[in-house]
């Protein structure tokens, strides 16, 4: 399985396990991802989630190949059902980061409660670079965490930066070692797993109160854009670029 699951002391932990593809998600992986923080959220063992990845990556983002082959055409498609499942988790969310976070290797952490990266990590939101447009409400939550300047620059040029980097603009709690990593996350989500529950998700609820309807409306505005760019010529030369390994030539597009 590309999606390992294991629960232990209260804490789900999700480990992306796809290590020869970088972690780059599938539709069916996306489908597990959904179903597993779905039972999450009604089973009350589960007092806290963990994600986590390889050394060398967390998650490439999308896996291209696949991503053509099934392209999300309705908000029933399992990136979809992944994205609504986490940004509407009542319980606290942890990740652990190394290696490149791609795409929504790095826009899911939005969704997450504490983000811990190693040294190694490089993330980037190349979406403008393949002819789409952001995803999981980013266009809205990267600019509230970053502000506008910092999240244009990311958005708009798609272009990687390191886990200082990531710290400076609040993406991410703590940059360590990469051996450090792990344990660190496990530490902090156990720390999460032994408070009062209850307590916990209203806290959660409180904080994220104010915007989970204007990132219900984002999230929305975005997969719309992104259907309808998906088909279009630039997302088409982009991809065909991607796989001929050559630069993408955009300048005959208006």
């Amino acid at each position: 399985m590309d999606i390992q699951l294991s629960k232990e002391n209260g804490i789900l932990t999700i480990h992306f396990d796809r290590e020869a593809k970088k972690n780059a998600l599938t539709a069916a992986m996306y489908q597990q991802l959904a179903d597993a923080l779905k039972d999450a959220e009604a089973d009350s063992a589960v007092r806290a989630i963990l994600f986590t990845g390889k050394a060398q990556a967390f998650s490439a983002g999308n896996d291209l190949e696949d991503f053509l082959k099934n392209p999300p055409s309705s908000k029933d498609a399992p990136v979809f059902q992944f994205l609504w499942q986490i940004s509407h988790a009542s319980k606290p969310i942890v990740a652990a980061v190394a290696g490149v976070a791609v795409g929504i290797g790095t826009t899911l952490l939005l969704h997450c409660d504490l983000v811990y990266a190693a040294d190694n990590a490089k993330f980037s939101m190349p979406f403008t670079q393949l002819g789409l447009c952001p995803e999981a409400a980013s266009s809205l939550l990267l600019p509230h965490v970053a502000g506008y300047q910092r999240a244009a620059e990311k958005l708009l040029l798609g272009e990687a930066f390191g886990p200082d980097e990531a710290l400076q603009m609040g993406i991410v709690n703590r940059v360590v070692a990469v051996e450090e990593l792990l344990p660190l996350a496990q530490k902090q989500a156990a720390k999460l797993a032994a408070l009062p529950a209850a307590s916990i998700r209203v806290t959660k609820q409180l904080m994220k109160k104010n915007r989970v309807s204007a990132t219900e409306q984002q999230m929305t505005a975005e997969i719309e854009h992104f259907a309808q760019m998906l088909t279009a010529p630039e997302a088409k030369e982009a991809f065909t670029a991607f796989f001929e390994k050559r630069k993408p030539d955009f300048s005959k597009f208006a």
